[in-house]
C-alpha cells in the first residue's frame, strides 16, 4: 500500500493526483492540505478519508471542523499544519502540489523525516534548491518530479551516467502568442492570455506559460534536480506538446518522452517510481499527428526566459527575486491592474533593485521574497 499525503489537495495537481488514486486501489491518501477551498476539500474528506487534513486559515479550518464532525478526521490550520502533515509517521510520499514559497518548510520537513518528495512546487528548488538538494541526500530522500518537462528529462536519464549527459532540451509549447511581436503582445487580455493551446492548468501558471516565465523557472529547477550547469540547458519551442523533453547524450544519442499532454502521467510515474502503471487516455498516434516541429525561442518579444538565465546565473537570492516579482506582477495583470508586457519589466526592475545574498538561508529566502514585493511595489508607483 502507497500512502500518501497531498499538500494543494484542491488545486490542478493536486486533483488530478486524487484521479491517479481512484485508479489505483493499493494508494492511500492519509493526509491532504489546501488553501481556503473548505467546501472542495469536504468532498475530498469524505472520498478519501484521510487521517489528517490541514486549511491554511484556522477560520476556514472551523469551517472545515464543522462540517466533517461526523467523521474520524484530524483537522489543522496554517503553517504549523502543513509541518506537521509533512512529517507524519503514516505517510510514505510527500506530493507539493502547494503554491508559492509557502512550500519550502514542509518540503524540508518531510525530507528530514525521510520521506520522498514528488515534487510539483517549483518554487521550491528554484528559491531553495541550494538547502534541498544536500538535505535529500543526506537523508537518502528521493526527489521525483511531477513537472512533465522535469519528469521527461528523469525518464530520458534513467540507466545513464550524468557525466555522458551534453544537453538537455527542455521543450516548451510557446504558449497562445507563439510568433507575435512585442507589439503585437501589447493589448492583451487577461481572457486572451489563459487559453492555453494545450494544456489546462491553473491561472498563475497558464500566465507564466504565456510569458515564458515558466520555462525560466523550470530551468532553474532542472539546474537543481539534475546536477547540471545552465549552459547545458538549452529550451526548444515545440508547439505540438509531445516530446516532453529529452537528454542529449556525449555519443550524439538523445533519448526522449514522448507523448499526450497528460499530468496524470508524472504524477502516476513519480507516485510509483520505478514502476510503470496502466494509465487510461488517448495514446499518441504517429500517423494521425503527422509532423513535430521546433523553434528557437523568441527572447524579444518574451524577455522573462532571458531574465531567468540571468536570475539563475547570478544564484544566491536573484532567483528569488525573480520568482517572487513574477508572482506579484501576474497577480496585478489578474487583477487588471497592469498591461500584459508590465510583467516582465516589473521583473527586471526588481532585479535591477536587489543586492545578491549569495547563500540565503530559508529566513532571508522569505525576507527576499517581501523584498521583491516591495520593489515591484515601487515599479508599480513610477508607471
Amino acid at each position: 500500500m502507497k500512502r500518501i499525503a497531498i499538500l494543494g489537495s484542491t488545486g490542478s495537481i493536486g486533483t488530478q493526483t486524487l484521479e491517479v488514486v481512484r485508479a489505483n486501489p493499493d494508494c492511500r491518501v492519509v493526509a491532504l492540505a489546501a488553501g481556503s477551498s473548505v467546501e472542495k476539500m469536504e468532498e475530498q474528506v469524505r472520498e478519501f478519508r484521510p487521517l489528517t487534513v490541514g486549511m491554511w486559515t484556522e477560520e476556514a479550518a472551523a469551517d472545515l471542523r464543522l462540517r466533517v464532525a461526523d467523521l474520524q478526521v484530524r483537522v489543522v490550520a496554517g503553517m504549523d499544519g502543513l509541518l506537521e502533515i509533512a512529517a507524519m509517521e503514516e505517510s510514505q510520499v510527500l506530493v507539493t502540489a502547494i503554491v508559492g514559497m509557502i512550500g519550502i518548510r514542509p518540503t524540508i520537513a518531510a525530507i528530514r523525516a525521510g520521506k520522498d518528495i514528488a515534487l510539483a512546487n517549483k518554487e521550491t528548488l528554484v528559491t531553495a534548491g541550494h538547502l534541498i538538494m544536500p538535505l535529500a541526500r543526506e537523508h537518502g530522500v528521493s526527489i521525483l518530479p511531477v513537472d512533465s518537462e522535469h519528469s521527461a528529462i528523469f525518464q530520458s536519464l534513467s540507466g545513464n551516467r550524468s557525466a555522458e549527459v551534453e544537453k538537455i532540451l527542455l521543450t516548451a509549447s510557446g504558449g497562445p502568442f507563439r510568433g507575435r511581436t512585442r507589439r503585437q503582445l501589447q493589448d492583451i487580455r487577461v481572457e486572451d492570455a489563459l487559453k492555453h493551446p494545450n494544456w489546462t492548468m491553473g491561472r498563475k501558471i497558464t500566465i507564466d506559460s504565456s510569458t515564458l516565465v515558466n520555462k525560466g523557472l523550470e530551468v532553474m529547477e532542472a539546474k537543481w534536480l539534475f546536477g547540471v550547469g545552465l549552459d547545458k540547458i538549452q529550451v526548444v519551442v515545440h508547439p505540438q506538446s509531445i516530446i516532453h523533453s529529452a537528454v542529449q547524450y556525449t555519443d550524439g544519442a538523445i533519448i526522449a518522452q514522448m507523448g499526450t499532454p497528460d499530468m496524470k502521467l508524472p504524477i502516476q510515474y513519480a507516485l510509483f517510481y520505478p514502476e510503470r502503471r496502466y494509465l487510461a487516455g488517448k495514446r499518441v498516434d504517429f500517423v494521425e499527428l503527422g509532423q513535430l516541429t521546433f523553434e528557437k525561442p523568441d527572447t524579444d518579444a518574451f524577455p522573462g526566459l532571458a531574465l531567468a538565465y540571468r536570475a539563475a546565473s547570478l544564484g544566491g537570492s536573484m532567483p528569488t527575486v525573480y520568482n517572487a516579482a513574477n508572482e506579484r506582477a501576474v497577480a496585478l495583470f489578474l487583477e487588471g491592474r497592469i498591461a500584459y508586457l508590465d510583467i516582465p519589466e516589473l521583473i527586471a526592475r526588481a532585479m535591477e533593485r536587489h543586492h545578491v545574498v549569495a547563500s540565503p538561508s530559508v529566513e532571508e529566502i522569505l525576507e527576499t521574497e517581501r523584498q521583491a514585493y516591495e520593489y515591484v511595489q515601487e515599479g508599480l508607483n513610477c508607471k
